[in-house]
């Protein structure tokens, strides 16, 4: 691996200089925002919260936001109804208009999120909790969306959702699949498609069958040629806010080793790139074994660019 060693001006300290960490997967309304920074995460995407509160965050602080806005579901689908799911982050699609302004119409509901500045549009696909979206109504929230040049996500969940979110077009995952194992042809078409899975492995620790699937799922996808983003769901249950060493320990478990692990944390897709003031710093050596280096990466620290001086300076 090509690592950049670094010194801090501050402190002497020497180490690793990394471009900065993203989370692509947070709910910002579900988590002490605060502990992000402390714990290494320079940028987070957020996949499901209030359009108007995430609008009127400030967007010039740290971590560096982008978002999804609300969930777009079908009349009744998941996520309605849950404990954690208020109305205000749901959005029920009813019809496949794509004239704004009809009442539950798929570009209403997608232009809503856009004008609240949302980056991607979430899309709720789960079969084991309520309906989905018919293959119009899906196939007019995915072209709204393309109108406003917006990537789809897609969370997918029961049989047969991930084939429905590839065949439809979806950009990305917002989870690896962990409800059936996926069969390789749809995975060939999910990779030469360029569909990105966030991973979120971390979430299924106490439940090993889901947990085994996505791994499975994976490291399939991995094989293929597929593209990895880090992501944890935090929010979701009881996780480390800020760098999870076991989601890293599970991205390599699935093979993505080396600088491909890095390029998961650090993709700045969909646009996150506000965080470039900042750098990633592992103080001390690189491992010398490929397999300790989730561990190490996990140790990371944010700190200002221009406190780092580079070795080649």
């Amino acid at each position: 691996m090509n690592l950049r060693r670094a010194r801090r001006a501050l402190t002497g300290e020497h180490g690793t200089a990394l471009a900065p960490f993203i989370d692509h997967h947070v709910h910002l309304g579900l988590i002490d925002v605060s502990e992000l920074v402390d714990g290494g995460i320079a940028g987070v995407l957020d996949l499901g919260g209030d359009p108007v509160h995430l609008a009127r965050r400030a967007d010039d602080g740290m971590p560096h936001v982008v978002y999804a806005g609300a969930f777009l579901t079908a009349p009744g689908g998941y996520p309605v109804g849950r404990s954690w799911a208020p109305s205000e982050i749901v959005r029920e699609v009813s019809d496949p208009s794509l004239h704004p302004g009809v009442p539950g119409g798929a570009a209403t509901a997608v232009f809503e999120q856009a004008s609240f500045g949302a980056s991607v549009i979430k899309i709720a696909l789960n079969s084991d909790a309520g309906p989905v979206f018919d293959s119009v109504t899906l196939a007019a929230v995915i072209a709204a969306a393309r109108d406003r040049g917006l990537p789809v996500v897609a969370h997918v969940e029961g049989e047969g959702m991930t084939r429905l979110a590839v065949e439809a077009g979806a950009d990305a995952l917002a989870h690896t699949p962990f409800t059936e194992l996926v069969p390789a042809a749809v995975i060939a078409q999910a990779v030469a498609s360029g569909q990105k899975w966030i991973s979120t492995i971390d979430i299924h620790r106490r439940e090993p069958i889901a947990e085994n699937i996505a791994l499975a799922n994976l490291a399939a996808f991995v094989s293929a040629g597929g593209t990895v983003l880090y992501g944890t769901d935090l929010g979701n249950g009881d996780l480390h806010v800020g760098i999870n060493a076991r989601e890293l320990v599970a991205l390599d478990d699935a093979g993505v080793r080396g600088e491909a692990l890095i390029h998961a944390l650090t993709d700045p897709w969909p646009v996150l790139t506000r965080a470039e003031s900042v750098s990633t710093f592992v103080a001390g050596e690189p491992p010398a074994e490929l397999h300790a280096l989730p561990r190490w990466l996990a140790r990371g620290i944010i700190v200002p660019r221009e406190e780092l001086i580079h070795d080649d300076h």
